[in-house]
């Protein structure tokens, strides 16, 4: 009796929770179209019921509802009970008979959609848990038991309520049921007030119906008309489903398992103590913690698994797993603690890079994470090699060569990070030429670091008129293209800097004559 969720889930929640249960606003614009061309011009209107009913079978319910949401005449169609009752089936395993249900079968398939989708995570859902657990020895209230009953497995205490309540919620025949508690010699109050396991009574309530669609007619036809706390309940599940089944996943763990999900959690990234100290707290910034990993801030936004939450988790999960193995094989490495940090951060950016995108559509496995992180791992440490101290390595970090070839494993790239320090190089090696003493004297001091080597040129220093950000554009031209060119106008530029400070000293003092030395 599992339910079968597939892709369009999310996007059924979001179209059930616009939808009541007894109206259905059509759109302005499709109305005014029907009214002024339906009848001269031929289309899609113009086919018979039993035409249309063909065609909408092969759509899946989030596409049935679009279509039903065009104009009056589409919505009368897709509200078909033939082809909801196709849904029931295969999306909850049961047939659905509506001779014998007062309600329509796209009602009911709304109706146990959200009952299902609410029950399913009722352990990250708060709001639900308290209607549920609040009147704990009691039962719930009576409409919320009314759904209890198709659920074989129930998370409360035994029932106790006296025995016309349960024959009439379940179903089942009184002499079954006093029978029942003769045997177990559990009444309580001559009979009136009696004691089941949720379980024993859906075995009996299944024995006494037949089938499993008939409990599910016998329930339907026991509900009201107001189904208002079921709809808020899905609205508010619907817009808050990503936030809670994260919290849990964070913060509910078994003790050990706890303890090393926060430690892998935060394994060398950079974040306010003061924020995670309170961890799994009252006052605990969980957006703050979503961010701190580029896979939960996916997830927070529901950009995992096309929007299914639960295969988005998943997914986060498997994540961490990966993070687990990588963090233990880094720790085996003879390595200093800025490399270990350095290697871990890496590697994990370039796992994201490579299957951000098909994260965004499926579940990815941690085999399938720990295989690209292996590959990934082996090109940060190329690059390490390539850099040849951790000075150069913070530098080409930045680099576009970098991640590229993170991704691609391109060794051209590889060049093109060599050239860059290359550059790097002969650009400082020429302001520490003995005949340019003069000229690093003269530098304005927001222009002299621009030469050095372990300088980075970040994207925001090159905007801008002022003299350090025309200094920047040339250097950032010169270091990525190599083209001599333009190292010859940097030259140009830093001695055009270099006299004009040695003319602005020569005019606050007249007798000071200074002949330098132009290379």
């Amino acid at each position: 009796m599992a339910l079968h969720y597939g892709s369009w889930e999310d996007e059924l929640q979001g179209q059930f929770s616009l939808l009541s249960a007894t109206s259905f606003e059509v759109k302005e614009e499709s109305e005014q179209w029907e009214y002024t061309h339906g009848s001269s011009n031929t289309g899609i209107l113009d086919l018979s019921d039993e035409v249309f009913i063909l065609i909408l079978r092969r759509l899946d319910p989030t596409s049935l509802l679009r279509v039903g949401s065009t104009c009056r005449t589409l919505f009368r169609v897709c509200s078909c009970n033939s082809l909801w009752t196709r849904h029931f089936q295969t999306s909850f395993g049961v047939p659905f008979a509506t001779a014998t249900c007062s309600i329509s079968a796209k009602s009911v398939f709304r109706l146990i959609f959200m009952w299902r989708t609410l029950f399913r995570n009722l352990h990250c859902n708060r709001s639900l848990q308290e209607k549920l657990f609040a009147e704990i020895p009691f039962p719930p209230h009576k409409y919320w038991v009314q759904w209890l009953v198709l659920e074989e497995n129930v998370p409360l205490p035994s029932v106790r309520l006296p025995c016309t309540d349960i024959e009439s919620l379940w179903g089942i025949e009184k002499e079954v049921l006093e029978g029942k508690v003769q045997d177990k010699d559990d009444d309580d109050d001559a009979g009136r007030m009696l004691k089941f396991e949720w379980k024993e009574l859906y075995a009996l309530a299944l024995e006494h119906h037949g089938s499993i669609a008939k409990l599910f007619q016998h329930v339907l036809n026991q509900q009201s008309n107001d189904h208002c706390e079921l709809e808020a309940m899905f609205s508010q599940y619907s817009q808050c489903r990503f936030q809670w089944l994260f919290t849990y996943w964070l913060f509910r763990q078994p003790a050990p398992f706890d303890r090393q999900l926060r430690a892998i959690y935060l394994q060398w990234r950079k974040h306010n103590k003061r924020k995670v100290a309170s961890w799994g707290g009252t006052l605990c910034d969980i957006r703050y913690l979503a961010s701190l990993h580029h896979i939960t801030t996916d997830y927070w936004r529901g950009k995992l698994a096309r929007g299914d939450e639960t295969v988005g988790i998943q997914t986060v999960d498997n994540y961490f797993s990966m993070c687990k193995s990588l963090v233990a094989w880094i720790l085996g490495r003879d390595w200093g603690r800025l490399k270990r940090k350095k290697v871990y951060e890496d590697t994990l950016e370039g796992v994201y890079l490579l299957l951000r995108r098909e994260m965004q559509e499926t579940l990815v496995e941690h085999e399938r994470f720990w295989q690209v992180a292996k590959v990934q791992m082996t090109r940060v440490c190329t690059l390490e090699e390539t850099a040849a101290n951790y000075v150069n390595w913070k530098m080409i970090e930045t680099l576009p060569y970098y991640k590229l070839y993170m991704v691609s494993g391109n060794v051209v790239y590889l060049d093109h990070v060599q050239g860059f320090l290359h550059r790097k190089r002969l650009v400082q090696d020429w302001i520490f030429m003995k005949e340019n003493t003069w000229v690093r004297q003269l530098l304005p001091g927001d222009l002299y670091p621009l030469l050095e080597f372990d300088t980075k040129l970040s994207q925001d220093s090159l905007h801008g008129d002022s003299m350090p950000a025309q200094l920047s554009r040339v250097i950032w031209l010169y270091l990525h293209s190599g083209q001599p060119l333009y190292l010859e106008a940097v030259k140009g530029l830093v001695l055009q800097c270099a006299q004009a400070s040695l003319g602005h000293f020569c005019s606050l003092s007249p007798g000071l004559s200074i002949q330098p030395h132009v290379s």
